[in-house]
């Protein structure tokens, strides 16, 4: 398809730079494709009302690492400040990570990091990492001096916080960053952006939807940097995603085919916990257990298997994850829909407002 069909324009003064305080206190735009009336201006806690007893909330459980780190490479006398930010492990001592400026940074090379990318630490508290490979876009392989726990101690001591580019190139990373961009119930070490429709959720909310009949359960994906390229292709065939590593439990699994063989509802909070789920699902609707990378890439066009309905925030033009909502709820109707909420001051991106989107039954 084209990517030219998924673009719209976006004020910039609707990029939410905050969260709302406290977090369920957010709008919520509900879409129904097949309601006479699809758009309605709804609140987070609405959740309570809009889902049913047997529904099942699908929530991901990562937790953001502070996956930007600062370094330099040496070349004789002289010396080069190199910003990475990590996006996949691939091993104890092995991470994917972009690099800029990467053009001029060879396999081979060593870069020494530090926390200001100065070279002011002392040598026995840097962090050191040799470049394996180049990929395209700035992605390279990184195998540090350290390994395991060690490693994961140093990149604690030594990052910050991701916080997205629309929000960082805007203003500074701070304390209260540490806490708004991570979920309630984030657990599982690995994320370098957070799954941002489940930062709408407090202990309060859960416990009125538990209270309600809705069940919760819990699925892992590490979310990576590559969630913020954009698409660069003319054409979405073009277009290859990076992969992320996830997992469903078969505790989890058969928790959800129960759900549905009750006829209850499928609720993916997130968009990454929506693409997990359809990477564990069988053709025939099962969910399986599942462990290992996914880099499904979901356009105008493809079957959903597990999810029935989605929870999400507002993307940006020309995302895969516009994409996404569109063949979710329709391309049509998404469009209309993200224009209502840019004319009624909805917030976007990851500190903005929600969305809950109900699949359109009449696509494929």
């Amino acid at each position: 398809m084209d990517v030219a069909l998924f673009d719209f324009d976006l004020p910039e003064e609707r990029i939410a730079l905050r969260p709302v305080s406290p977090r369920d206190a957010a709008r919520l735009l509900v879409v129904r494709p097949d309601a006479p009336e699809p758009l309605a201006d709804r609140g987070i806690r609405d959740l309570v009302e809009l889902l049913q007893p047997g529904d099942a909330l699908v929530l991901n459980d990562t937790r953001v690492i502070p996956s930007r780190l600062w370094g330099r490479r040496y070349r004789g006398e002289a010396s080069a400040r190199i910003e990475i930010m990590l996006h996949k492990r691939e091993a104890d001592d092995r991470w994917r990570a972009f690099a800029r400026p990467a053009k001029k940074l060879n396999v081979g090379e060593t870069i020494v990091f530090d926390s200001d990318g100065a070279g002011n630490a002392c040598e026995l508290a840097r962090l050191q990492a040799e470049v394996e490979d180049k990929g395209e876009g700035g992605d390279i392989g990184l195998r540090f001096s350290l390994t395991g726990p060690y490693l994961d101690e140093a990149i604690a001591r030594l990052g910050e916080l991701p916080l997205p580019p629309y929000i960082a190139g805007k203003r500074a990373t701070d304390e209260a960053d540490a806490r708004d961009y991570q979920t309630t119930y984030a657990r599982e070490e690995g994320a370098v952006a957070a799954p941002t429709a489940g930062l709408h959720f407090t202990p309060e909310l859960f416990d009125a939807l538990a209270k309600r009949g809705v069940s919760r359960h819990f699925v892992t994906l590490h979310v990576g940097a590559g969630t913020f390229l954009p698409v660069k292709a003319d054409d979405t065939d073009e277009h290859r995603m990076h992969a992320e590593w996830g997992t469903v439990s078969a505790a989890t699994a058969e928790a959800l085919n129960a759900v549905r063989a009750a006829g209850g509802r499928i609720v993916a909070v997130g968009t990454t916990s929506l693409r997990l789920l359809e990477s564990a699902t069988a053709e025939g609707g099962v969910i399986r257990p599942f462990s290992g990378d996914t880099a499904i890439f979901i356009t105008p066009g493809y079957r959903f298997r597990a999810v029935d309905l989605l929870l999400t925030n507002f993307h940006l033009p020309r995302s895969t994850l516009f994409m996404l909502v569109s063949a979710f709820s329709g391309l049509a109707l998404m469009k209309r829909a993200y224009a209502h909420a840019i004319a009624e001051g909805y917030r976007f991106y990851s500190y903005g407002d929600g969305s809950l989107l109900f699949r359109d039954q009449n696509l494929a």
